[in-house]
C-alpha cells in the first residue's frame, strides 16, 4: 500500500503545490490548515510522513511538533520553514523532526526529503516489528511488562527518546521512574553522554543549589573546595531530577533560566557556563495542583512537561507481576546462589494476590528477600516478608476470629490461658491442613516458636504437620 503524507499548512495554494508534486509519486495525500484538524488525521489514518509549516494561522508547528512525535509509531516529521529560519530548522530536529525544508523549495528536493522520510518511518516500524517478536513485546531494556499500560509506556519512551524536548514522568513512589529515565537516555542521540541522576527531596534546601549549580571554594561555611555541580557534570548527556516537587521555589527559578537560556554559574563565582543536558524530570505529586496552591512555579512546570509519561502503579498491571517476579528471581538467583529458584505455588499465589502499595520496588525487595533466605531450591511461604503473608491469609484470619473458642469461667488463670492457647493454634492448624508455616503466619509468630508450642501444647499426635 502506498504510503500516506499529510500536509498541514494554513495556505491553501501551499498545500495544493505539495499535493499535486507527491501525488504523482503515488503517495496518498491528506491535508489539514488546523492542528485539531492535523490531531484527527492521526488518529485515523497510518500516516507516514507529515510535512508541517512553522507558521500557521493561530498556531505554531513548531509547538506542535513535540506531541507528533511523541505518539505511538510517529510519523517522520518534515518542518516548512522560510527561508533563512535555519535557527528555526535546528530547534526543530533537537525537537525530533526528521528534517526541513526552506521556502521556496525545488519540486525535486521535496520529493527527495519525502521519500528518505518514508524510508525512515518503514525502517522504524519494522525494527520495532523486530523487537516485539525477539521480546514477545514484554520489556523495553530493563522495564518489564505486557499489559496495555506498559506497551503504551514504551512506545512513548522510544518516541521521546529520539528527541530533546523535556519529558516529565509521573507515577506513585516505587513504579519506575528512574529506570524510564535510562531508558529514554540509552535511547537517545545523547547515549554515549553521562546520565546523571539527583534526588531533589534527599538532601536540604539549602543544599540543592550547590548540588545542582556547584559551587567555588568559600563560597559558604564548608565549602572547603570547588564543587562541579550536576548540571554541569551532565553536559552532553540526560539529567534527571527525581522527585522535583520537593524543590524550593528560589531554585524552581535559578532551574528554569537554565532551561531557557542554558546558562548558569557556580555559586560563588562570576564565569557562566554552559549546559546542554537534555532534561528528564520526575515527581509522585502532582505539579499542577502545587502550581494552583503557589508551591511549585507555573512557567516551570510547562517547561518541564512538554512530554509527560505517566507511570501506573503496579496494582492497576497485575498482569505483569508474573512477569517481573521471575525476572528478579533469576537476577537474584544468578547473584547469590549458585543454582536459578523455583517458586512455589503457595508462595506465587500469595504474591499475586497482595496490593503492592510500595510498587515495584517492594516486589524486587521481598523477591531478593526470599532468594536470600530461601533454604533450598524454592522459595515458599515462610520466606515471604509478613506484610504479604498477613494479606493472602486475611480470609482464613477472619474465619478463625468468628469461631468460638470457649473457656470456662472460674478456671485457673494460667490453665485458662493455656486451654486458650492450645484451642486457638488448632483452629489455626486445621485452617492450615497441618502446614506449620502457614499457621505461624495467621498466628502472627516464627514457625519455630509455633513449632515449640505445639511440642508444649501436646499437639503433634493430633496433626499430621508439614513444613
Amino acid at each position: 500500500m502506498a504510503a500516506s503524507i499529510l500536509i498541514v499548512d494554513d495556505e491553501a495554494a501551499a498545500r495544493y503545490g505539495m499535493r499535486r508534486a507527491l501525488e504523482k509519486e503515488g503517495y496518498r495525500i491528506h491535508e489539514a490548515d488546523t492542528v485539531s484538524k492535523a490531531n484527527a488525521l492521526l488518529r485515523s489514518e497510518p500516516i507516514s510522513v507529515v510535512l508541517l509549516d512553522v507558521r500557521l494561522a493561530t498556531e505554531s508547528g513548531l509547538d506542535y511538533l513535540p506531541s507528533v512525535v511523541s505518539n505511538a509509531n510517529a510519523p517522520s516529521v518534515i518542518i516548512i520553514t522560510a527561508h533563512g529560519s535555519e535557527r528555526i530548522a535546528v530547534e526543530a530536529i533537537k525537537k525530533g523532526a526528521f528534517d526541513y525544508l526552506a521556502k521556496p523549495f525545488d519540486v525535486e528536493e521535496l520529493r527527495i526529503q519525502v521519500r528518505n522520510a518514508v524510508a525512515s518511518h518503514s525502517l522504524r516500524t519494522e525494527n520495532e516489528q523486530l523487537r516485539k517478536e525477539l521480546t514477545g513485546g514484554n520489556s523495553l531494556g530493563r522495564l518489564i511488562g505486557s499489559s496495555s499500560a506498559m506497551r503504551k509506556t514504551f512506545s512513548l519512551i522510544e518516541r521521546v527518546a529520539q528527541t530533546e524536548v523535556n519529558v516529565l514522568i509521573t507515577g506513585e513512589s516505587g513504579t519506575g521512574k528512574e529506570e524510564v529515565a535510562r531508558e529514554i537516555h540509552a535511547r537517545s542521540r545523547v547515549s554515549s553522554g553521562p546520565f546523571v541522576a539527583v534526588n531533589c527531596a534527599a538532601m536540604p534546601l539549602e543544599l540543592i543549589e550547590s548540588e545542582l549549580f556547584g559551587h567555588e571554594k568559600g563560597a559558604f561555611t564548608g565549602a572547603a573546595g570547588k564543587r562541579i555541580g550536576k548540571f554541569e557534570a551532565a553536559h552532553d548527556g540526560s539529567l534527571f531530577l527525581d522527585e522535583i516537587g520537593d524543590m524550593g521555589l528560589e531554585t524552581q527559578a535559578k532551574v528554569l533560566r537554565v532551561i531557557e537560556d542554558k546558562h548558569f554559574q557556580r555559586l560563588g563565582s562570576n564565569e557562566t557556563l554552559v549546559s546542554n543536558a537534555r532534561l528528564i524530570s520526575a515527581t509522585n505529586q502532582k505539579l499542577e495542583k502545587l502550581a494552583e496552591q503557589g508551591k511549585f512555579r507555573e512557567d516551570l512546570y510547562y517547561r518541564l512537561c512538554v512530554v509527560q509519561i505517566e507511570l501506573p502503579p503496579l496494582r492497576d498491571r497485575k498482569s505483569d507481576i508474573p512477569a517481573l517476579i521471575e525476572s528478579f528471581t533469576n537476577r537474584f538467583s544468578l547473584a547469590y546462589r549458585s543454582a536459578p529458584l523455583v517458586m512455589s505455588k503457595e508462595a506465587l499465589k500469595a504474591l499475586l494476590e497482595y496490593d503492592w502499595p510500595g510498587n515495584i520496588r517492594q516486589l524486587k525487595n521481598s523477591i531478593e528477600r526470599a532468594v536470600v533466605l530461601a533454604e533450598n531450591e524454592q522459595i515458599t511461604l515462610d520466606v515471604l516478608p509478613q506484610e504479604i503473608l498477613g494479606k493472602s491469609l486475611k480470609s482464613k484470619e477472619a474465619e478463625i476470629s468468628n469461631d468460638s473458642i470457649v473457656v470456662t469461667v472460674g478456671d485457673d488463670f494460667k490453665d485458662a490461658r493455656k486451654e486458650f492457647e492450645r484451642r486457638y493454634i488448632e483452629k489455626c492448624l486445621e485452617r492450615s491442613s497441618g502446614n506449620i508455616t502457614r499457621a505461624a503466619a495467621i498466628l502472627g509468630i516464627h514457625r519455630q516458636s509455633l513449632q515449640q508450642k505445639i511440642k508444649e501444647l501436646g499437639l503433634t499426635k493430633r496433626f499430621t504437620l508439614s513444613e
